[in-house]
């Protein structure tokens, strides 16, 4: 008798697809399945408004972008889930060589939009090369500080930093402030889970924060974000004030799908303040809902960080799950009016194809690294987890 397709993935199928599903953590793949899912449902709340504010014909325009991409981004992650931790890094190596060479040539062709170059338009899509970077970067630098440990002569640390600093530096140029912080935090995360002295993380950390402070300084659109959020009462706070009062106007349950009223009045609805659109036509406990499935997926990732026993999966790993954590509260507090405002998507949820993408492409290779594999956990944990393959 043929087996049926319902026995495709039996425990004993050794096809790719089979070992894949065996082998992936089935909680944080169904936590990012809910993601991708609400980012499609908020997608259709969201366009009609932006869609009437931006003169686009097709109210629909963004959740029909946001559903190409959503299956995009499905496949990307996928994909990049079945690597194993040398396949992962070659896909960083050509990745973060792309991303940067992109980078490089944005003064020279990039698109302009509020005051910054940040992507690259050809054939009708617009392109931000950073995000693609980002995971690059944590990967490549989390290879370095592991053959740095090994102590064969490889100049792990310094060629870390040095790919570290090269980013840094373009990221200014555009400038992008926000997105310079996400790769400081995560590469300090990978610094310090790669076992280096405290002294070193520390001074890593006095450096950062002198860093962003002289920011401010810097970059005009840097202080007048800050200035605003110290002192509101001088500035003009109209999008944060229209957010924090649909937020509150959603109560505990609130007005109902597509009953949202006031994201009519935020410019950035369907982008970076989805989450008061969210809250004001779910309410509050929908809006708890989603800060636990980003908490969930980065604690659960973490966990199973620090179980490896590969030193370059397990920060590289770690270092990938900081990312989309960090990138997910930057988010949310700026639209609870915790922090300066920020140009920062929320994962899977905002729309943006290049965004949607990259944190595919993110989770992807975190999922890669923390697949069960013989020999990949410590000894104790290597031996339960290797009776799948018995």
């Amino acid at each position: 008798m043929k087996p049926t397709q319902a026995h495709a993935f039996a425990r004993s199928d050794r096809s790719q697809m089979g070992v894949w599903w065996w082998t992936t953590d089935h909680w944080m793949l169904g936590a990012v399945a809910a993601l991708i899912a609400t980012g499609v449902l908020m997608s259709f709340a969201a366009s009609p408004a932006a869609a009437a504010r931006l003169n686009i014909g097709d109210p629909f325009h963004f959740a029909v972008r946001q559903c190409v991409f959503a299956v995009a981004g499905a496949a990307i992650l996928v994909s990049a889930s079945m690597l194993d931790g040398r396949g992962v890094r070659r896909a960083a190596f050509f990745i973060y060589l792309i991303a940067i060479a992109v980078m490089i040539a944005l003064p020279f062709m990039g698109h302009s939009a509020k005051g910054a170059t940040r992507w690259i338009s050809f054939a009708g899509f617009t392109l931000q090369p950073s995000e693609f970077m980002k995971p690059a970067l944590i990967v490549l630098v989390s290879w370095m500080f592991s053959e740095g440990q090994k102590g064969q002569g490889v100049p792990g640390v310094s060629i870390a930093f040095g790919l570290y600093f090269l980013s840094v530096g373009l990221l200014l140029i555009q400038p992008d402030v926000g997105q310079t912080v996400l790769i400081t935090v995560a590469f300090g995360a990978a610094f310090w889970m790669a076992g280096v002295p405290l002294s070193w993380v520390m001074l890593l950390g006095g450096v950062a924060v002198v860093g962003l402070s002289s920011t401010y300084f810097l970059f005009p659109h840097v202080a007048s974000r800050v200035d605003r959020f110290l002192s509101p009462e001088r500035a003009d706070t109209f999008q944060v004030d229209r957010a924090a009062e649909a937020i509150a106007g959603g109560g505990l349950f609130g007005r109902g799908p597509g009953e949202g009223v006031l994201k009519r009045n935020i410019p950035d609805a369907h982008t970076d303040f989805i989450y008061s659109v969210a809250a004001e036509e779910y309410g509050l406990i929908f809006s708890l809902l989603l800060i636990s499935i980003f908490a969930f997926i980065v604690v659960r990732g973490l966990y199973k960080s620090m179980k490896l026993s590969d030193p370059f999966e397990q920060v590289a790993a770690a270092g990938l799950f900081v990312l989309v954590g960090q990138q997910a509260f930057i988010n949310i507090a700026v639209n609870l009016n915790m922090i300066p405002t920020k140009g920062m998507t929320l994962p899977f949820i905002s729309s943006g194809g290049s965004s949607i993408m990259a944190i595919s492409l993110t989770l992807g290779m975190a999922l890669a690294l923390t697949r069960r594999r013989p020999g990949a956990y410590s000894q104790t944990e290597g031996l339960a987890k290797a009776g799948a393959f018995a």
